[in-house]
């Protein structure tokens, strides 16, 4: 049987061993770069799980991630960095990583082959009719990422799968099924490579349009960001003062009177009350756009 997709052989790998150090990270840089120009033909349907992860969380919902071994990683970073980056609350976008916390230190092949670990990480997200949950699998056959996305769609949510396999069982199945076509690892199999920096890529872009769409990204600034640290209070501070066109102090003011929070504190920066900011806020579902 040949093998195909991320298992065929790469035409660079034959004689990988004996070339020269800086020839090989050649290689492996150009097969990384290759691996990128897959996500052109994927981009109408990562707008699609875009557009519905973002009104699932407008109205209310959850935004789960599912994956194992190496796209298991890929959905945990760009989940992890959500809260941080765009201020959506770490409960209303739930992790699903195949032998949990514990694999994460040691990753274990067997916790993917586990269908029952698969529906008690289900139980244990919460998930329900009307969320979306973005399930990962590289080759779209692992059974852990298979038996999440079937219990969770008997369960009404939308799943949005991303694999790097054509026809793979993963895309079949999935609602919304995005195919990165990768194609051949320069190391037969190791997914790591092509597979998860197309796929990790394509997470960020997903989760921009995702924060775009809330009103958490304003010309290209976070402004929901949650400042809990020296860089980051400072970058909210250059935030309100860019967008309100205000200076340093002025900002910073805007900032203290609004509770760090920088949507309302660019609002109060430009002359508004601080409840009056929220509550404006709230009445344009978050947007600054239609208030400044």
């Amino acid at each position: 049987m040949t093998a195909s997709g991320t298992e065929a052989r790469h035409p660079a790998s034959t004689g990988l061993h004996a070339r020269p150090g800086g020839d090989v990270l050649r290689i492996l840089l150009e097969a990384q770069v290759a691996a990128l120009a897959a996500l052109q033909p994927a981009l109408p349907a990562l707008e699609r799980a875009a557009e519905a992860a973002a009104e699932t969380l407008r109205r209310g919902g959850k935004l789960g991630y599912a994956g194992a071994g190496s796209s298991g990683l890929m959905a945990l970073a760009d989940c992890l960095e959500l809260a941080g980056t765009f201020g959506i609350a770490p409960e209303r976008t739930p992790m699903m990583f195949a032998g949990g916390t514990e694999a994460l230190l040691h990753l274990q092949g067997s916790v993917e082959d586990d269908p029952r670990l698969a529906l008690a990480d289900l139980d244990r997200s919460g998930l329900a009719a009307g969320d979306v949950l973005l399930c990962l699998s590289a080759s779209g056959r692992t059974p852990y990422a298979l038996a999440i996305c079937a219990a969770a769609q008997e369960r009404g949510v939308t799943v949005a799968g991303l694999a790097n396999v054509a026809g793979s069982a993963l895309l079949e199945r999935a609602d919304i099924p995005v195919l990165i076509e990768t194609g051949a690892e320069v190391v037969s199999g190791s997914t790591r490579m092509g597979a998860a920096t197309a796929q990790k890529v394509a997470l960020n872009m997903l989760s921009v349009l995702v924060a775009i769409r809330l009103g958490h990204v304003h010309d290209g600034y976070m402004v929901n960001l949650v400042a809990d640290n020296i860089k980051l209070v400072d970058r909210a501070a250059r935030i309100v003062a860019a967008v309100a066109g205000v200076g340093r102090d002025a900002a910073e003011a805007a900032l203290s009177r609004s509770g760090g929070a920088v949507k309302p504190a660019i609002l109060v920066a430009r002359g508004m009350a601080p409840d009056m900011a929220k509550a404006r806020l709230a009445e344009a579902g978050g947007l600054l756009a239609p208030l400044i």
